[in-house]
């Protein structure tokens, strides 16, 4: 392994730590530091040195080699504090649960620390720059110390499908990832000095970029699911070649698209390129992503102000016709499948309260919305 000259931590070595940002790191010169607690994938990473990854581009699957990295136990105290006061830059991504057990070490690692650094935060959570501060900013005696720190909002649009069994018993450290590799940064949050990061694009304001994420690309993925599940597919590619779903999937991202157009002031054809792009990626064949999985933990997609009842707000704010996206509501409450603990838990809400009362209490959706997408779910249901 050739010694490099700057170093980044990558605290989390899961789906979004190989599968993207530390590719990211890896082309922009670093050497890569992988903090994880799987003892499985830190003994692959350190044996090797490297990882192989798999661009999956439909039905060709290209092969690259992601070398000069290094791996930690997340259990070693004393070796996380020791890279975090080392290195140039950060990424954490562990998943939300998980975000107060790394806050001290993190906290420990910033008071040692000589030099600002920035951290990008790559969590699945509503202002999760600004959750992982508060946390580490418990454990600082100093609390002024923190403004040192750039916390970075990042928006993570990269598909990473599930590598077969078969294939990770040969190698753990195998990931599989789509083709599109692009990082939208907050670029209002940096602090200097600025790092020159490969597929990387600084975006001020960020919240539009935040929009796009969820209310395009989540929203429309969890749609394609949904739809898709109504018609007994199996995989979201499945639901892409029917023209029926797909149009219907393309009408919520289009309505969706014109509600930030407006807000934002933004380019209305350049976002339903963007949403037209989605379009194609959903519809890989190669990345085998299942209708189950896209789908999955209905309740939380359900929620006020997530993907679906989000979406459904800004076109209300906005003054653009929502009711594509209210059918796709109705679509989601159809759904189950067995071994997903939130689906369950939608149908018995479903079977307790009624569709009417949990849109109205649950989802907190306006009575007239509220009416539209009961009476959509019903004729559904024939």
């Amino acid at each position: 392994m050739s010694k490099l000259n700057k170093t980044a931590v990558m605290y989390g070595a899961g789906n979004i730590g190989r599968g993207f940002i530390g590719q990211v790191f890896h082309d922009s010169g670093y050497e890569v530091v992988f903090i994880d607690v799987n003892p499985e994938i830190v003994a692959a990473l350190e044996k090797h040195n490297s990882y192989t990854q798999l661009v999956i581009d439909d039905n060709v699957t290209k092969s690259r080699v992601i070398n000069n990295i290094r791996a930690v136990d997340g259990r070693n105290k004393d070796a996380v504090v020791q890279e975090i006061i080392n290195c140039d830059i950060m990424a954490v991504s562990v998943g939300t649960a998980v975000l107060p057990h790394i806050a001290p070490y993190i906290a420990c690692g910033i008071k040692q620390r000589d030099k600002p650094f920035n951290i990008l935060v790559c969590e699945n959570l509503a202002h999760a720059p600004d959750v992982l501060k508060d946390l580490i900013t418990e454990h600082l005696d100093d609390p002024l110390i923190i403004d040192r720190v750039g916390f970075v909002g990042t928006t993570i649009g990269r598909m990473v499908p599930v590598v077969p069994p078969e294939q990770r018993v040969c190698d753990p450290a195998l990931i599989a990832v789509e083709k599109f590799c692009t990082l939208p940064l907050d670029a209002d949050s940096m602090i200097e000095p600025i790092p020159e990061l490969q597929h990387a694009v600084l975006c001020s304001p960020f919240a539009f970029e935040v929009g796009k994420k969820l209310y395009i690309h989540n929203m429309g993925h969890a749609l394609a699911a949904y739809y898709g599940f109504l018609q007994d597919f199996e995989f979201i590619w499945q639901a892409m070649e029917d023209t029926a779903v797909r149009s219907k999937v393309h009408e919520a991202m289009y309505v969706t698209a014109e509600a930030l157009a407006r807000k934002y002031y933004e380019d209305r054809v350049k976002l339903n390129e963007y949403a037209e792009d989605l379009l194609s990626r959903f519809a890989n064949k190669g990345l085998g992503d299942t209708v189950a999985r896209v789908g999955g933990d209905p309740m939380r997609k359900l929620a006020p102000g997530d993907r679906l009842t989000g979406a459904i707000d800004l076109c209300c704010e906005q003054g653009v016709d929502y009711l594509p996206v209210a059918s796709g509501i109705a679509a989601a409450l159809h759904f189950y499948v067995p071994g997903d603990p939130s689906s369950g838990l939608l149908q018995a809400r479903l079977n307790e309260d009624g569709v009417f009362t949990f849109l109205r209490d649950y989802c907190k959706l306006q009575e007239s919305i509220v009416v539209h997408c009961g009476n959509m779910y019903s004729r559904m249901g024939l």
